[in-house]
């Protein structure tokens, strides 16, 4: 006896298509929040900019690992524009 439920070959497809829109406005926040950390935090201590990084992470519901802090730290406090994107 089936369940009368099938999942479509192309479900990953369909479902990527689905949340795309929801992705690139949470990517387009970000990049305004690390665009602004950037202007901020140019020239600052890295030890001064990781738990800031950290803390507006959480708040888009994600973490980072101690080595991507790091490099994104290093890279805010060098004045380098950091660039969000959505896909692989």
């Amino acid at each position: 006896m089936g369940s009368g439920f099938e999942i479509s070959p192309d479900f990953e497809k369909q479902l990527a298509r689905a949340v795309e829109p929801a992705l690139q406005d949470v990517a387009a926040r970000l990049q305004v929040v690390l665009d602004s950390m950037r202007d901020r935090y140019k020239g600052r201590p890295i030890a001064e900019i990781v738990p800031v990084l950290k803390r507006e992470f959480a708040r888009f519901g994600g973490s980072m690992s101690d080595r991507e802090v790091q490099k994104y730290a290093t890279a805010i406090s060098n004045g380098i524009a950091i660039q969000t994107r959505v896909g692989s």
